[in-house]
């Protein structure tokens, strides 16, 4: 297995990091956009910024991905045009919406600190869940950038997730409640470390 950027891979990831994002992300939130999977896959496909992401990737097969970033631009940017191609003019407008606002660009509840990396949409395939592979991919993403804090943002109901960065070292600092009881979550939960780790700092 290979830790790599996703901009570095030899073929285009995109399509596979849409189809683990749906399965991801399906029960906390996406399913109030679609109940279709694969639409809400080729829905998201584009929305991806690939040298903003890290991926666990075995003989062309993506098994986890991890965005990161250090300050703006966000690692992902949305398509309105195609998403109101694939989910339709009404819900198409509403996913860009939210995608933008709970997902792209989520409000932080503290100032971020120029030495902090936010870590976002991480997502294991559901055919290679519960193996450590995340765990690992974001072992290896921590250890090396250059970064003297991490902060990240999972929903309360996540629990499986919750325990994978506690692991890591994170510890929740803050929430705030979910935004709608349609929802499928009832708070954000944001958590932070300030693990040091010292090779580059190039995100």
């Amino acid at each position: 297995m290979e830790y790599i950027k996703a901009s570095d891979l030899p073929f285009d990831p995109r399509p596979q990091m849409g189809r683990i994002f749906a399965e991801g992300f399906y029960e906390h939130g996406l399913k109030f956009l679609s109940k279709d999977k694969a639409k809400l896959a080729r829905a998201t496909a584009h929305i991806f910024v690939l040298d903003k992401f890290f991926v666990a990737v075995e003989n062309g097969e993506i098994m986890a991905m991890v965005g990161v970033t250090a300050q703006k631009p966000p690692p992902a940017k949305a398509d309105k045009k195609i998403l109101i191609n694939e989910l339709g003019f009404i819900r198409g407008r509403v996913a860009y919406w939210a995608l933008n606002k709970f997902v792209i660009n989520p409000p932080a509840p503290v100032e971020i600190p120029e030495d902090m990396c936010i870590i976002e949409f991480v997502a294991t395939s559901l055919a290679h869940t519960r193996k450590g592979i995340a765990f690992k991919l974001l072992s290896h993403v921590m250890e090396i950038l250059h970064f003297d804090g991490y902060m990240l943002e999972v929903v309360d109901v996540n629990a499986g997730a919750i325990s994978l960065y506690e692991k890591l070292g994170f510890r929740e600092f803050s929430r705030k409640p979910s935004p709608s009881k349609r929802s499928g979550f009832n708070f954000f939960l944001y958590m932070k470390t300030d693990r040091k780790v010292s090779v580059r700092h190039d995100v």
